[in-house]
């Protein structure tokens, strides 16, 4: 009997250093940011004419973007990445829509591709309002925007979304809140007593009143598909799902993805009348 106690009483112990370690660490779980620049947007020659942008956030942290101006009665793509995204990885998605005669601004979080800071929920917020700030004082109205989220970007999207009247919102690879992404890889941990990034997205997505696609394919091994379903039930109308087969996590954009949303971007975009 003392032998079982002995084991039980260390199986607890090191459950709660792997939950301890868990919480402190959280973050850096969770995040993945490439912090160097690297390159300018000018080294690629498929982003002729993009410009990178520097940005001032509230809180007073300087981050970084790449532009492309929208020509005239067309929308404004403002793009929001994932954890393990930067500048660098996304110029394809940037690439894509400035050849499909859109506007494009793509975002670096803090702690991002040469951003000051680190990474959190609220930064992030900040930052994407400092983004969209920049674009609406330069002309770009909310309304001429349509949000691209991808991954840990859907959250980020559909804060803003639920924030301010944008054109239209695209969720690429959603989750309902990152808590249950987490419990869903490690169904033996109280995630949701130890999470501080949440990103609610399930319980904020009623608030969204654009037209919305959601992308989400069947054989993501990162975020399950029923979350991005999930999404999609309480959404509010008009919505469009997109849910191909035997499509993983980060296979979608190249594998109809980015049709899909171009074509949904062309359909229901509606420039803004008047002066």
């Amino acid at each position: 009997m003392w032998l079982i106690q002995r084991v039980l009483i260390g199986v607890a112990l090191v459950y709660v250093a792997i939950v301890g370690f868990m919480y402190v660490y959280q973050r850096d779980m969770m995040y993945f940011p490439e912090q160097i620049r690297h390159v300018q947007p000018s080294s690629y020659e498929m982003l002729a004419g993009v410009q990178e942008v520097e940005l001032k956030t509230s809180d007073g942290l300087k981050v970084y973007g790449w532009y492309w101006p929208a020509p005239a009665g067309r929308p404004t793509v403002a793009i929001f990445h994932g954890n393990g995204g930067s500048l660098r990885s996304q110029r394809y998605r940037l690439a894509h829509f400035k050849d499909a005669g859109m506007g494009v601004f793509l975002l670096a979080y803090r702690g991002y591709s040469g951003s000051d800071g680190a990474p959190n929920e609220d930064g992030l917020y900040l930052d994407a309002r400092a983004g969209l700030d920049w674009l609406n004082a330069r002309g770009v109205a909310d309304n001429q925007i349509a949000l691209y989220g991808e991954s840990l970007g859907t959250g980020v999207a559909t804060k803003m979304a639920s924030e301010r009247q944008v054109a239209l919102v695209v969720l690429e690879s959603p989750y309902t809140s990152t808590a249950d992404v987490a419990a869903f890889r490690f169904p033996i941990v109280p995630v949701s007593w130890l999470m501080s990034d949440r990103y609610e997205s399930l319980a904020r997505i009623a608030k969204v009143t654009a037209p919305i696609l959601i992308m989400h394919g069947d054989n993501d091994y990162a975020i399950p598909q029923s979350m991005g379903k999930q999404l999609f039930e309480a959404a509010n109308q008009p919505k469009e799902g997109f849910w191909p087969a035997g499509i993983g996590h980060t296979e979608i954009f190249d594998r109809g993805g980015f049709d899909a949303a171009r074509e949904f971007i062309d359909r229901l975009y509606v420039p803004p009348s008047g002066p």
